[in-house]
């Protein structure tokens, strides 16, 4: 995989990782709503920022799904994903690939492994979401484990007001 394909690829991959919104259901929080990431208060680790990107989300547990617009050096992607949190996979498809997640809740946080094949290298992502206090922000880390190494991001995401 070229570096420039496996920085797009970490970069939707953690815009995948990103996203989540408020209201309290059974101490599960509910994700839905449009979110801005903050480019400033985020880490990419080894990789690239994007130069801008917004998530909007649907949640109604167990279905969650999640549209991710960015921007950035690799030019303007737009993925969709559809998840379950009850622990039963899921399916998406990144860039032709199929990506195959189990999603779960830890108390409040929602925590996200998924598994591709990409560009012949498996890929997997263990990402974690926590919906702040005041429902404003939601913060995620992710680890992302391939042949060449692991690495760590964090986002976060703040919650964009009509």
């Amino acid at each position: 995989m070229t570096r420039r394909n496996f920085a797009l690829f970490a970069g939707l991959a953690c815009a995948a990782a990103l996203t989540v919104a408020p209201a309290m259901a059974a101490g599960k929080p509910d994700f839905s709503g449009d979110w801005k990431l903050n480019i400033d208060k985020s880490n990419f680790g080894p990789m690239p920022p994007p130069n801008s990107q917004t998530r909007n989300i649907d949640h109604k547990d167990p279905v969650l799904k999640m549209v991710t617009k960015q921007s950035g050096a690799e030019g303007d992607n737009t993925i969709s994903a559809t998840y379950s949190t009850d622990g039963t996979e899921s399916k998406n498809d990144f860039m032709g690939n199929p990506v195959k997640s189990i999603v779960k809740w830890d108390g409040d946080v929602l925590v996200i492994d998924s598994k591709l094949d990409f560009q012949g290298m498996e890929i997997a992502l263990k990402e974690t979401w926590k919906l702040s206090d005041d429902g404003k922000t939601i913060n995620t880390a992710t680890k992302i484990s391939t042949p060449q190494g692991d690495f760590e991001t964090a986002s976060v995401l703040e919650k964009v007001t009509n």
